[in-house]
């Protein structure tokens, strides 16, 4: 009998228009992360989301701000040079 293998569930990429309002499903897809993940986030409170009844909803608009907000660049004092600049011996 041959061994079964598991295979791992990929994440699809959107395919098309990003609708302004999205589901678990579709921001799942959106940011490419899985659902229990986004469920995650939403108990947390740190995924801005909306609900209606017993579903979630999610705007494009708000979603796209909150990665905005959650950018990380480095600041100047993490930057360093490779080559530090060159100092004149004293005389």
């Amino acid at each position: 009998m041959a061994k079964k293998t598991k295979r791992k569930a990929q994440k699809k990429a959107f395919v098309g228009e990003v609708p302004e309002v999205m589901d678990i499903k579709a921001l799942a897809q959106y940011l490419g992360m899985g659902r229990s993940k986004i469920y995650g986030l939403i108990r947390q409170k740190k995924v801005p989301a909306s609900r209606i009844g017993r579903q979630y909803r999610f705007s494009k608009a708000l979603v796209d701000a909150w990665l905005k907000e959650r950018l990380i660049m480095p600041t100047q004092e993490q930057q360093f040079s490779l080559f530090p600049a060159k100092q004149t011996p004293p005389r």
